[in-house]
């Protein structure tokens, strides 16, 4: 693909561009928010954190590069892959030419179309209370390490 070319020709892959981020759990990880799932840099949780799923992550929103800003906001696909042991939850949405992607700590994914500084994906397919209870059950220990995968396509 030529520099500065937005769309490749038929012959070319779509772009994509995908944001590796480690978190780990936190033993008051509850995951029962039905519309939204958040990842945080924060340390500290409280069981009020309801769609909080991992903490101390290494990215917020501010910090996801200009490539994947890019896609993004002209409307991409995401597909945002959660994995801890050997279990893998993923969860499908849009982006938006709204979308500020200026939060210095969070990321939040919504079923909704609400938009503010931590969104970085609408119209998801699913939340933190669809995350399987093994899952969760993982993600409360601190001694964990989350692996998340950010993935933007066209």
């Amino acid at each position: 693909m030529r520099i500065g070319r937005l769309y490749p020709s038929p012959a070319e892959p779509s772009p994509k561009v995908v944001e590796l981020i480690e978190a780990r759990g936190h033993p008051n990880i509850t995951a029962l928010h039905r519309t939204t799932l958040e990842i945080t840099k924060e340390t500290n949780l409280t069981i009020k954190g309801t769609c909080i799923v991992a903490i101390g992550a290494t990215k917020g929103a501010a910090d996801l590069s200009p490539a994947f800003k890019e896609l993004v906001r002209m409307g991409g696909s995401l597909t945002l892959r959660l994995k801890v042991e050997s279990m893998i939850f993923e969860i499908h949405g849009r982006g938006s030419k709204e979308l500020e992607l200026s939060h210095p700590t969070d990321i939040v994914c919504r079923k909704s179309s609400y938009q503010c500084p931590r969104t970085v994906m609408i119209k998801a397919d699913r939340s933190a209370s669809d995350i399987p209870r093994p899952m969760v059950q993982a993600l409360r220990d601190p001694d964990k390490i989350v692996r998340i995968e950010l993935e933007a396509f066209l």
